[in-house]
């Protein structure tokens, strides 16, 4: 009552300079504002509009109120203001994580193992909300709701259910798992784990010529400066692996009939992808087995930054003798000459422009007796593409003293990777005997992203057939762009191609067809096999 006397005191003060005259009548308002109730008694004729003004109750913009601001004052007139103000919030809710069961090798059937902890993610929406004398009345969405932070899926790996089929192999066979060397000696069912906490970057791995130990790199932290080392591991799993003195390697191979000597080449660590600048050097070092410790080393080849897409770098095939050295860039191959440290051309062609951050190199492969190299070719234009856009890629074969390059298959496709069978002729034969495997594009002029087929013939081209796939299944695809030149290897008694289909290793039999399932996770790549 005391706040309300006020009030009336008030407001007949701010009217004492307005003396009413004889038909001015007094009455009493009420106006409801902010939460309270206040009475005024004013004369008639006044309006709303005047009343609010002498009683310093100002209007928001948005304020609504019960009667005209033109409407004259009746007696126990309630004249009601709603404060009416609008804000911004936005709020954050949990996004659920998946939980994903996969198969993965080297964990016992049946069994699990958690391989990554899940993690909830958060979505943040954003709302303009309406509020009258305070309360929410009335919410709209800005804009759909944005994930802040993606959510991080638990992973557990479950044992593969599926038997290998028992199948006796020559040699050893050795392939990447889920980043990891695997081995496979005498008969598949003999799957053995190599490592298992390196991260191996398929950039390197390569078997020794005897089998008996593998080379790889493997990558590092992204603060480390540089972006790989290199490794060697017995195969019979006695031994740790063993960290050899290279780093940033692009190409290592072992150099057959030599045991203990590899060349490479090395690059540099470069911000974006693929992560690296190549150096196109190329050296060739002598260790110790044991100990991993370099022996010797000696250049071949001086660095070079020169030549188109030189930025990716320059791979390199030893000839099975182990006396000569192929190599590739994006504009040709040829063959390394020690003597002068520079590299001879034996073909070239246009660059192909793939817009992408890889860049695609010609396999190269030597025949059993060191004559001949099987490559691929990017062929003229089809119509009035400009060169480096043809879809065009051929198989040609090439004498190694330069004297005739030939096509053998037109059209095969950019993942082809025709290779030479190891020498199955009889011990004592006059003459060397052996196959000519490729992968044959389904859609010869969309080869890319498309499928393929294995194919397999005689070492001249002739007597082709198709191996694997099944006619009815899905083909063969590349999933490393320019990172592994073919995806398949011969036995050394070239009775059987191991190859990755669907990201599992298969073993394919020459002479049936018959082809196994090797692995079951999908996370298999870069078959080797060596005696």
């Amino acid at each position: 009552m005391f706040w309300r006397t006020l009030v009336l005191l008030s407001v007949a003060a701010v009217m004492a300079g307005c003396r009413p005259s004889q038909g001015d009548i007094s009455v009493d308002v009420s106006v409801i504002v902010d939460g309270e109730e206040q009475i005024y008694g004013v004369f008639r004729p006044i309006t709303v509009d005047a009343l609010l003004a002498r009683a310093n109750i100002e209007l928001g913009p948005l304020d609504r109120i019960s009667h005209p601001l033109v409407s004259v004052i009746s007696d126990d007139m309630r004249i009601t203001i709603r404060r009416i103000r609008e804000e911004q919030t936005c709020e954050r809710q949990e996004v659920a994580f998946r939980r994903r069961l996969l198969p993965r090798e080297g964990v016992y059937p049946g069994s699990q193992q958690l391989g990554q902890e899940g993690r909830p993610g958060i979505r943040e929406a954003c709302y303009q909300i309406i509020l009258e004398d305070d309360v929410e009345t009335e919410r709209r969405l800005v804009e759909n709701p944005v994930i802040v932070r993606e959510p991080i899926d638990e992973i557990v790996y479950v044992g593969p259910s599926d038997e290998v089929d028992s199948v006796e192999i020559a040699g050893r066979l050795s392939y990447i798992n889920h980043n990891n060397a695997w081995t496979i000696q005498r008969n598949t069912v003999n799957k053995r784990a190599l490592t298992q906490d390196h991260n191996l970057d398929s950039l390197v791995f390569h078997q020794s010529e005897d089998g008996r130990r593998l080379m790889f790199t493997s990558e590092t932290v992204p603060d480390d400066s540089f972006f790989n080392e290199l490794w060697i591991i017995a195969t019979d799993g006695q031994t740790e692996a063993r960290r050899l003195t290279p780093t940033d390697v692009l190409f290592a191979a072992w150099r057959p009939r030599h045991a203990n000597t590899l060349a490479y080449s090395t690059g540099e660590r470069s911000e974006g992808a693929p992560g690296w600048t190549a150096l196109n050097n190329l050296w060739l070092m002598q260790i110790d087995h044991e100990t991993g410790r370099t022996l010797s080393i000696e250049e071949l080849l001086p660095e070079s930054r020169d030549g188109v897409s030189a930025w990716w770098g320059t791979d390199f095939t030893w000839s099975p003798s182990g006396d000569k050295l192929a190599w590739a860039r994006a504009d040709g191959f040829g063959l390394v000459d020690f003597e002068q440290k520079q590299m001879s051309p034996l073909g070239s062609y246009a660059v192909f422009h793939s817009a992408t951050t890889w860049v695609w190199l010609s396999p190269v492969s030597w025949s059993h007796d060191n004559q001949l190299i099987v490559s691929i070719i990017h062929g003229s234009p089809l119509g009035d593409e400009p060169p480096e856009s043809s879809p065009v890629f051929d198989i040609s074969v090439s004498s190694v003293d330069g004297r005739f390059s030939a096509p053998l298959r037109l059209a095969a496709g950019m993942w082809a990777a025709p290779s030479f069978s190891p020498n199955i002729a009889p011990p004592g034969a006059e003459n060397a005997d052996g196959y000519l495997a490729w992968l044959q594009a389904r859609e010869p002029y969309n080869t890319m992203d498309g499928e393929y087929d294995l194919l397999i013939a005689d070492r001249d081209g002739s007597n082709q057939r198709r191996l694997f796939p099944p006619p009815a299944a899905p083909g063969i695809r590349k999933n490393d762009f320019g990172l592994t030149a073919r995806d398949y290897s011969w036995s050394p008694d070239a009775r059987h191609i191991a190859l990755i289909y669907q990201g599992d290793l298969w073993l394919v039999e020459i002479s049936s067809g018959n082809a196994y399932q090797l692995t079951f996770d999908g996370g298999s790549s870069n078959p080797v096999w060596t005696h």
